[in-house]
């Protein structure tokens, strides 16, 4: 009997984009390389947009929306352009994150009690689009009323905390998560995770967080894929989901 997958794969490609960009041109070719990515059975592709365009280009954004056959997902900080970039794209899904302009790498959830009016503001525009939203959040149950009263349908568990504590202690690492994640499915959220998963932490992760609909896996997942090979990996990750 084949084993389905409860928590799909999205594979988020801006280290592919930073790789083009480092030497101009279009190689390697991130359009043609997501339709690959699918193909290996990915189950979503991921992108992360940032104002200085310094991986993902806006020309990107765009011409994805044409090429995503699975889920398409777009991640950023909700300014007016991105607002209006996500709006015209239309994507499966939009994830918001406090990111500023010149942060290196998402490194912290929404405090989604300061910061109610604006997210709920925010995630009308995208639900009246017929855009699903997830939000970023930290492991913390004592935000998911608030997340919920914004009206987003998802939250997306930032998951650095879990990856470096788990080598130490697992079962202290998951903890936070699995309660955030037992309080969001009493509110009626959906969950995602995100940041820092990889071949040795992915697995008792997704065994151990109830109702876990998708994770998003970039840096990790593109640097094996130069070990492994992009088809490989996407299959060992796959794998783990199991």
């Amino acid at each position: 009997m084949e084993i389905i997958n409860k928590t799909k794969l999205s594979v988020n490609i801006n280290k592919l984009a930073t790789i083009r960009n480092a030497r101009g041109g279009n190689n390697p070719d991130i359009i043609k390389f997501a339709e690959k990515i699918e193909s290996y059975g990915a189950e979503g592709i991921t992108i992360h947009p940032r104002p200085d365009q310094r991986h993902i280009r806006f020309d990107d954004v765009y011409a994805l929306k044409n090429t995503v056959k699975t889920e398409y997902n777009i991640e950023g900080y909700p300014s007016e352009d991105f607002i209006k970039m996500v709006l015209e794209v239309k994507p499966h899904q939009v994830t918001l994150v406090p990111d500023p302009p010149d942060v290196l790498t998402s490194n912290a959830g929404w405090d989604t009690v300061k910061h109610l009016d604006f997210l709920k503001e925010t995630i009308a525009k995208f639900k009246a689009a017929g855009i699903r939203s997830s939000i970023f959040l930290n492991p913390d149950p004592s935000l998911i009323e608030s997340a919920s009263n914004t009206g987003t349908d998802r939250i997306e568990l930032y998951t650095e905390y879990y990856a470096v504590n788990f080598p130490s202690n697992k079962e202290a690492a998951i903890k936070p998560y699995r309660e955030t994640a037992e309080k969001a499915l009493e509110y009626g959220l959906g969950i995602n995770a995100g940041h820092d998963l990889d071949l040795f932490n992915l697995k008792y992760f997704a065994q151990n967080i109830p109702g876990l609909l998708e994770v998003s896996i970039g840096h990790a997942l593109i640097c094996d894929a130069l070990e492994y090979g992009m088809s490989n990996t996407i299959k060992m990750y796959l794998n783990q989901l199991k």
